[in-house]
């Protein structure tokens, strides 16, 4: 085995691990999952039915990916933050995985601890979710989001430092240009 499963965990049949993965303490990968290569999948993480999730993602403890969500590479999600799937949810209606959300976790954004992601929206490429944050609509590239509801409160480098405002990252030296509400990295 190229990977790593903590014997306390379960993985169900014709779930795809990739090589360098850490499965740790209590968690559950069901099947149909696909998992890329150097994850690491903390303790009590549930990972449901068909979810993918790409290379170098870091799920830290007490997370459920539910089916509907995807997670582009090197995407973290910080301890108990939250994902739905049904915007509608009724115990005694239940729809199935047919009329579950898609969200979309793109590369290299970060979900900070507690943060809840409401079903149906997009995290663009290296945004930031604060801690506590709830996520009702779709979040740009490199946007700085914290509240109840989430609100855009700047923009991050990909180096993960808030940028101000002459777009240029004082720590790693990236620049950045803003075009119409949308920030894009000057090569």
């Amino acid at each position: 085995m190229q990977y790593f499963v903590h014997e306390s965990s379960y993985i169900d049949e014709h779930v795809k691990i990739g090589a360098g993965t850490k499965v740790w303490h209590f968690s559950h990968i069901h099947s149909g999952a696909e998992i890329g290569e150097k994850c690491s999948i903390g303790q009590n993480v549930n990972i449901s039915n068909n979810v993918k999730v790409g290379n170098g993602v870091k799920i830290q403890n007490n997370v459920s990916v539910y089916e509907g969500v995807e997670l582009e590479d090197y995407v973290f999600c910080g301890p108990s933050m939250v994902f739905t799937n049904d915007l509608t949810p009724r115990s005694k209606y239940p729809k199935g995985s047919a009329a579950y959300k898609k969200t979309l976790v793109k590369y290299g954004a970060s979900i900070g601890a507690n943060a809840t992601i409401v079903c149906g929206n997009t995290i663009g490429s290296w945004a930031m979710i604060a801690s506590g944050a709830v996520v009702t609509k779709d979040v740009p590239d490199y946007a700085l989001v914290a509240g109840v509801p989430a609100k855009q409160i700047g923009w991050v480098c990909e180096c993960g430092l808030p940028i101000k405002e002459d777009y240029h990252c004082k720590e790693c030296d990236r620049a950045y240009e803003l075009m119409e509400d949308s920030l894009t990295e000057i090569k």
